[in-house]
């Protein structure tokens, strides 16, 4: 598949871009920043935020053949004020979907967040795909708007839309909760891939985490998609400290970011 990835030089994208080359996958990379020394595939700078740029885009790679699909990664990662958010997570995506249909792309993956649905008290259980939007903060409500955008143009337009509910990308989990929230990198790489070659998802939600012995999503809405991680956070469980705030941070699904050290006003700096 010929694949843009936009976000290609943050973390998330540094792993995936290489991952789907490697899986034989034709990458192009999609960032604010020039490529990183050493990159094999080719580059465009833009702001997915501005239209016409995101445009322009689309209209060079029509150029060179089919482009399949987009995995849009782009995206403040931490906590802001909410028209940043929304700048971030929604405009961003708005201006791609747009493209898309205009230059009939038929399938977007975009990287959500456990934090869509973090104010949810792990009291409840396991939470599956259908789990009501319950964000912890601005960060959070910008990724529910940006799935219902989605789901928008799945319904108008029938682009294909995959939400991947990432919960802690990191090499290897970094707290009690990361025992229960980790994906590793290259589950991140076969979540995407999954979402990108499922036939016919249609509008989808998955959560993105390993196989973790202490998970709290459900693992079938992904593995209906074809996603079948490898890897297990417990693996590491003798390498994680207990912390003062485990217990805090297990009784929302959301952890730190449903504290009250994120309360602060919606328009404010």
């Amino acid at each position: 598949m010929r694949v843009l990835v936009t976000g290609a030089a943050g973390s998330l994208g540094r792993v995936v871009t290489v991952g789907l080359a490697e899986r034989g996958h034709d990458v192009v990379g999609l960032d604010l920043v020039p490529a990183p020394d050493g990159t094999p595939f080719a580059w465009h700078e833009a702001d997915c935020a501005d239209a016409d740029a995101v445009e322009a885009v689309f209209a060079a790679l029509s150029t060179g053949g089919r482009l399949d699909a987009v995995v849009h990664l782009a995206g403040l990662p931490e906590e802001a004020s909410l028209p940043d958010e929304l700048t971030s997570h929604v405009i961003t995506t708005a201006a791609l979907l747009d493209a898309m249909v205009a230059h009939r792309v038929p399938r977007l993956v975009y990287a959500s967040s456990n934090h869509a649905v973090g104010r949810t008290p792990r009291a409840d259980g396991e939470l599956t795909e259908h789990a009501l939007p319950r964000p912890d903060t601005y960060y959070g409500v910008a990724k529910v708007a940006a799935e219902a955008l989605m789901r928008l143009f799945a319904d108008r337009h029938g682009i294909d839309a995959v939400a991947c509910r990432i919960g802690s990308f990191l090499e290897e989990p970094a707290s009690v909760r990361g025992l229960s929230t980790w994906l590793s990198h290259g589950d991140g790489v076969r979540m995407v891939e999954a979402a990108l070659t499922a036939p016919a998802p249609g509008f989808a939600v998955l959560y993105g985490i390993s196989a973790n012995t202490r998970a709290w999503w459900d693992l079938e809405p992904g593995r209906r998609l074809g996603y079948e991680p490898q890897d297990d956070a417990e693996d590491f469980a003798d390498r994680v400290e207990p912390s003062p705030d485990d217990e805090v941070e297990a009784e929302l699904v959301g952890g730190p970011f449903a504290t009250e050290q994120f309360h602060r006003p919606a328009l404010g700096g």
